[in-house]
């Protein structure tokens, strides 16, 4: 999806924007992926049973459960994010969340940390997706952006000095839009907070 410059980010390179077509940029902080930051305790806390990591870079929250002595698999489509995740000790596919994903309907968490909501740029069929990978009583973790922004998509690429990686479509919720926003796939809001200047969620089936 978003290649080489990814994978160079990954390895240290840290020159890397993300810019949208709409105008905007900033920069691209793999730095906050690659340890535990303020908030994921949170979310680890949340954890319950096992867990699947979509969109789970570098791995530390897979590898952090895995610490803890539960079961978490982490999902995503970069090679070099399956490896520095295979590499620190956590369980990992190089799988889209959309193809076939082992444990449908009996996964007890999901995450969508770091944003990852906006995987594929259509927040409302990610959801429909996880809601197929749940078990009956399982539960969506949601790191989503403040209140008021509301759900935009988005065509975005990165970029450091003249290289440009190729537009992909992401998507960013708001807390106070994600109601709407799982309704269509079963899901509601059963917990939101703020932590460390984050937007987090639990969503579950009513």
């Amino acid at each position: 999806m978003i290649g080489g410059l990814y994978e160079e980010t990954l390895h240290g390179r840290r020159d890397v924007h993300v810019e949208y077509a709409c105008g905007e940029a900033r920069p691209f902080t793999v730095d906050e992926w690659l340890a535990l930051r303020p908030g994921d305790e949170s979310l680890l806390a949340r954890c319950v049973g096992p867990t699947l990591d979509v969109g789970c870079g570098p791995g530390r929250f897979v590898t952090e459960l895995a610490a803890r002595g539960q079961v978490a698999l982490g999902i995503d489509v970069t090679p070099a994010a399956v490896g520095l995740t295979a590499r620190a000790g956590g369980s990992v596919l190089l799988r889209d969340v959309f193809d076939p994903v082992p444990g449908t309907g009996r996964w007890q968490t999901v995450l969508l940390a770091d944003g990852n909501v906006g995987i594929g740029g259509d927040p409302v069929a990610l959801f429909r997706r996880v809601a197929t990978l749940l078990a009956a009583t399982g539960r969506v973790l949601v790191d989503a952006d403040s209140p008021g922004t509301g759900l935009r998509t988005l065509r975005a690429r990165l970029r450091a000095g003249t290289t440009r990686s190729e537009w992909f479509d992401w998507a960013t919720v708001g807390v106070d839009a994600l109601a709407a926003t799982a309704e269509p796939a079963g899901l509601a809001i059963a917990e939101t907070w703020a932590e460390e200047g984050r937007w987090l969620a639990a969503l579950v089936r009513p």
